[in-house]
């Protein structure tokens, strides 16, 4: 089982590490970490290079994460399908083949939680979404997405190894808002306005 975990985590890392924000915007002849907030996820995509672009990169960065997962539970069951899903995520977070700079994971974790409890993903997504068109501010949007997902998770699928799982995904994703949650607080996050054309 070990050998298939090992396999799993390096399919999950290595799919993560195929970023949909730097190959896309390599595509239109820049790199998206050089422009706007520098990240290389959705919410950067649509504020340089316009809303189509920015969902584009969403569906390209879930769609790794559905993909890491799938085949994580297909070699290696339930477990398989957490190694493989985090892994997507952490090749997101720190990709391999862009210098180990990428964006915050939250388009890839919302792939793999498609896979792991679409149920509580709808409900967790609307809360993100609402939160989002109130507010304005992404950044507070996918903390309220990706917490309300764990919370949602434990209550439905009990704290191990599930709970447990998306716990420990959630804090993380959340610690890669640190700067967001800092200029929150100090009044200062930008509020998401997508380039029009």
């Amino acid at each position: 089982m070990i050998w298939k975990l090992i396999l799993i985590a390096v399919i999950g890392y290595l799919l993560g590490s195929i970023s949909t924000g730097i190959l896309y915007s390599r595509a239109l002849g820049q790199d998206i970490r050089t422009q706007g907030s520098k990240n290389a996820g959705a919410t950067n995509m649509a504020r340089v290079h316009g809303l189509s672009k920015g969902l584009t990169t969403l569906l390209g960065d879930a769609l790794k994460g559905v993909l890491a997962a799938l085949i994580g539970k297909w070699i290696g069951g339930e477990t398989g399908m957490l190694v493989g899903g985090a892994c997507a995520a952490l090749g997101h977070m720190w990709p391999v083949f862009f210098g180990f700079k990428g964006g915050k994971g939250v388009a890839t974790l919302l792939g793999v939680a498609l896979v792991v409890d679409p149920v509580v993903l709808a409900i967790a997504l609307a809360l993100a979404i609402l939160a989002i068109v109130l507010t304005r501010y992404v950044s507070l949007g996918s903390m309220v997405g990706v917490i309300s997902f764990t919370i949602g998770a434990i209550i439905a699928r009990g704290f191990w190894p599930i709970g447990f799982w998306a716990a420990a995904l959630s804090a993380l994703c959340c610690w890669r808002h640190k700067a967001n949650i800092q200029r929150l607080l100090n009044g200062t996050e930008n509020k998401f306005e997508p380039k029009k054309k």
